[in-house]
Parts: C-alpha cells; sequence; structure tokens
C-alpha cells in the first residue's frame, strides 16, 4: 500500500514539475496563435486574478469596455506588462483609446492606451502558478524546481535498469548452482 501511495505522490510531483518547466518555457517562448502568457506580479486585479497567477492572452481585432487586457504603458520606464479591466473608452482621429483600471485600485490609471500597446485580452488565468514560474527563473529556484528533481528521477530510472540488467545474470548464475 505504502509503494502505491508513494508511486501517486511521485508521479503527481512529475506532472506538477513538467508544468512548471513547459509553463517556464511559454513564458520566454513565442505561442503559435499571438498568444502569450503573463505572470502577475501585483495585487491590482484581486479578487478576480490574484497575486502570482499566470494570464494567457491573445490579441483580438477589437475591445470593449469590462475587457481585461494586458499592455504596455507608454509611461514606464521599464515597459513592464501590466494586467487591467478596460475602464472606459474614447475614440481620436477615428482610432480607439482605452482608460485602464485595476479592480482592487481607486482611480483608474493615468494615461490612455492605444491599440498598438495592447498585447492581449485574457482568455485564462491559472492561480498561484506564475509564483512557481517565477521562482524557476532565478538560477536557485531552476535548480531547485528543476534540476534537483529532474536528477533524483534519472537517477531512480538509471537503477531500475540495472537492476533489470544484472536480474537475468542473477538467474543464470542461480541455475548454474542448483546443476
Amino acid at each position: 500500500m505504502l509503494k502505491i501511495i508513494v508511486k501517486i505522490i511521485s508521479g503527481l510531483v512529475i506532472m506538477f514539475l513538467i508544468l512548471v518547466a513547459l509553463l517556464l518555457i511559454t513564458s520566454t517562448v513565442p505561442i503559435p496563435g499571438n498568444i502569450k502568457v503573463f505572470n502577475v506580479l501585483t495585487g491590482s486585479m484581486e479578487p478576480k486574478i490574484k497575486t502570482g497567477s499566470m494570464v494567457i492572452v491573445r490579441q483580438a481585432e477589437n475591445y470593449k469596455i469590462g475587457d481585461i487586457i494586458t499592455f504596455v504603458s507608454s509611461n514606464k520606464v521599464d515597459r513592464t506588462p501590466i494586467t487591467h479591466r478596460i475602464h472606459d473608452m474614447k475614440i481620436k482621429n477615428g482610432s480607439p483609446f482605452y482608460i485602464t483600471k485595476g479592480d482592487a485600485n481607486e482611480v483608474q490609471d493615468s494615461g490612455e492606451i492605444g491599440q498598438k500597446q495592447i498585447i492581449g485580452k485574457l482568455i485564462f488565468k491559472i492561480p498561484f502558478i506564475g509564483a512557481v514560474v517565477n521562482v524557476a527563473k532565478t538560477p536557485i529556484g531552476f535548480t531547485l524546481l528543476i534540476i534537483i528533481p529532474a536528477v533524483i528521477f534519472i537517477y531512480e530510472e538509471i537503477k531500475k535498469i540495472i537492476k533489470e540488467i544484472t536480474k537475468p545474470k542473477n538467474k543464470e548464475n542461480e541455475e548454474k548452482k542448483e546443476i
């Protein structure tokens, strides 16, 4: 019974680590279909999107009030993507400009967001996994979450292979002893 529980737990841990590795890769490599993955670093969209969540966004042809979008503010020096809700919209010279606001914020964001600044509209969120991916992006986190478990897994598999390889030899030796 204990072996079954250990196998189930190790299988779940391996699946979790594979998920983290895939999300780590997708947060740095382009995904077909204009899909982008971002980690939420602040609580400005709580309770809808919790700090440490991962958001998946895709470009849309048009956006409307109430949509949650990820964009790059022209006011920011570091150009960190922001995920907020469209609070209001204006048309200037035939082009839409959006006023955004975090759900948890008291005031709307300063500045208007043009269509070119929008990275995409929220299509999916994964609570808390963004925090794990952020840790995995650091050298220590990558070592603890990816490399060490991978080495342990490979070591265990090599032990099983060696056991299987030496098993027939042991049977042959036992048969020779009986004769």
